[in-house]
């Protein structure tokens, strides 16, 4: 993952579409270290990658506080939007 920091909603927004590429069906709550592949049963994440997500995960906390938007509404939309969800399941 390239992106080093969120400083804009439109930062967390593309985090999210990241995580979305890479097959993590991401919670805000969640420790990166906890993604497990489903397929493999190993770890998605190495402890270091997984420790650059969880950063990031936390600028995405402070950077929607700070911006007034609700982390766990933005991030449902994205997820809905991407899968196509959208179409059954009405938007935040």
């Amino acid at each position: 993952m390239h992106l080093r920091n969120i400083e804009h909603i439109g930062d967390v927004k593309t985090f999210t579409k990241l995580l979305f590429l890479e097959g993590t069906n991401v919670h805000p709550d969640e420790d990166f270290k906890n993604y497990i592949n489903i397929y493999t049963g190993e770890a998605s994440y190495s402890i270091a990658d997984a420790e650059i997500r969880n950063d990031l995960m936390q600028q995405s906390f402070k950077v929607c506080a700070f911006f007034g938007k609700d982390i766990y509404d933005l991030m449902q939309e994205i997820y809905l939007i991407e899968t196509g969800l959208d179409q059954y399941i009405p938007l935040p």
